[in-house]
């Protein structure tokens, strides 16, 4: 789909020739004398117009009206979240027409609402197609986005469409189906990213991973006749000797729970268990197409956890990459198996914040639903900074706590750390997990169990938290310039 930013009062939206014309319509909207106006003056004369979103009026052909179909869409006082909900509805109405080519009218909306406006619309229109034989595909075509004064909202507009670019690649991959993604297949994916935009990539082996010492993600890719992948992505943005954001993505392809085995219902939906993997593959391609002036590494662990007879067993015991021995409880707390070792690479590359995206757990989607991830954090400026993102991309997170006595659970009589503790408290026992293994550097963790993906006829990725990555990293690129020298004062 191709978008197009363009200057678009109502008197030249009317006059628009496209297939629809949505109209965004703010309770400050002011008519003026063109048709488009006129319609909008008589609508809420009528009451047929009312100020929340969610309701829209359509009409066919309307007088005056070059566009065939016309969507009037309330937006109350039109902050980001209220756009976003009317250009859902809006562009929702249109779903069953023949629309391919639509503009959608925002006025003077400021650069977050355009962003908010841009992201609906390619949420709203989205279609899975990859492994269906006789699928048509999204719809829409091409959309216009008008406002004021594109010159001012042009940066906005940029900002959003790769944004968009980025969640659709991680929704292409965490909808794929486990066969159309195992790590193998993953792998390929980052380095035909990396060519297409000029990032650098590494796909490591079983062999590479078994020198460096990674027997906790070992552990986990042994039951599986899928061998396993390490991933590394860089964008060198900036000078070698700024140091890097380090994102960790956790890659399990497909997870039964290992011996310790899920049940049937809804396994099928653990095909979405490398939404974090997926999350930093699309937050590189949102990159590549910003170009911020700063260097990011991505690290992508990527295995299956199947149940065969190699499997890593309860009760067993692994060596992780930084020397400490795990007991594994529960083969199905995979992972932070590994995580864990791709926590301890990070440390090779001297990183000023890593961040970890992860469908870590259960636990979470009972605290918090689907609506915020959970977020940890060992730096209160990483802290906040992850919240900010969080609330400016409309992809928010919530801070959860990493108190040292959550972590008694995890003392094992045989190891150095169990990989579980009892079921209160399970989010924060993983991250407590975690954070043994990210003591030299800040490190947030986002646990996107609950919000990475949706069940039932909605069923899919969401593509979150691509949105919150992108926004997190912009702010870091300008925390890392460099600030200016201060002028020496003058002697009278």
């Amino acid at each position: 789909m191709d978008f197009e930013l363009k200057t678009l009062g109502t008197a030249a939206a009317a006059g628009e020739k496209c297939d629809a014309l949505v109209l965004l319509v703010p309770a400050a909207f002011k008519p003026g004398k063109d048709a488009l106006s006129r319609l909008v003056a008589q609508a809420r004369k009528a009451g047929d117009l009312e100020g929340k979103p969610g309701p829209v009026l359509q009409a066919y052909r309307a007088e005056g009206i070059a566009a065939r179909r016309l969507v009037l869409a309330p937006c109350g006082e039109g902050t980001p979240a209220q756009v976003r909900s009317a250009v859902l509805a809006a562009v929702g109405a249109l779903r069953g027409s023949k629309a391919r080519r639509i503009t959608l009218c925002l006025g003077d909306a400021p650069g977050a609402a355009v962003r908010a406006a841009v992201g609906a619309v390619a949420e709203a229109s989205y279609v899975y197609a990859t492994t269906k034989s006789s699928a048509e595909g999204r719809k829409l075509e091409r959309v216009v986005i008008g406002v004021g004064n594109a010159a001012l909202a042009r940066t906005a507009f940029a900002h959003a469409t790769a944004v968009v670019q980025g969640i659709e690649l991680a929704k292409e991959w965490a909808n794929r189906p486990p066969n159309y993604a195992t790590p193998t297949m993953l792998g390929e994916a980052a380095l035909e990213l990396a060519r297409a935009q000029g990032l650098e990539c590494e796909v490591l082996g079983p062999k590479e991973v078994a020198k460096l010492g990674m027997g906790s993600f070992m552990s986990v890719a042994q039951g599986s006749n899928e061998p396993l992948r390490f991933i590394v992505l860089r964008y060198n943005g900036a000078p070698k000797s700024q140091a890097p954001v380090v994102l960790v993505g956790k890659g399990i392809t497909f997870d039964t729970g290992g011996i310790s085995i899920k049940p049937s219902a809804e396994m099928d939906e653990m095909k979405f268990d490398m939404g974090g993997a997926a999350s930093v593959l699309g937050a590189f391609r949102a990159v590549a197409q910003l170009k911020p002036a700063m260097n990011i590494v991505g690290l992508i662990p990527s295995c299956e956890n199947m149940p065969d007879g190699r499997a890593v067993k309860p009760g067993d015991v692994v060596t992780s990459m930084s020397g400490q021995t795990i007991e594994i409880l529960n083969t199905d707390a995979e992972g932070r198996l590994i995580l864990c070792d791709a926590l301890t690479y990070a440390e090779r590359f001297k990183p000023r914040a890593v961040v970890d995206i992860a469908t870590l757990t259960g636990a979470c989607v009972i605290a918090l639903g689907g609506v915020r991830s959970g977020m940890f954090a060992t730096d209160d400026g990483l802290a906040e900074a992850l919240l900010a993102a969080g609330d400016a991309a409309l992809d928010p997170c919530w801070r959860m706590p990493l108190d040292d006595e959550y972590a008694d659970g995890l003392k094992s009589n045989f190891a150095d750390v169990a990989n579980v503790a009892g079921r209160a408290g399970g989010a924060i026992n993983a991250a407590k997990f975690l954070q043994r293994f990210t003591a030299r550097y800040p490190w947030g963790h986002l646990d996107v169990a609950g919000t990475a993906w949706k069940s039932g006829s909605a069923k899919g990725s969401t593509g979150r938290p691509v949105g919150l990555l992108v926004e997190f990293l912009l702010g870091q690129q300008l925390e890392a310039a460099p600030k200016p020298a201060r002028a020496p004062a003058r002697r009278k």
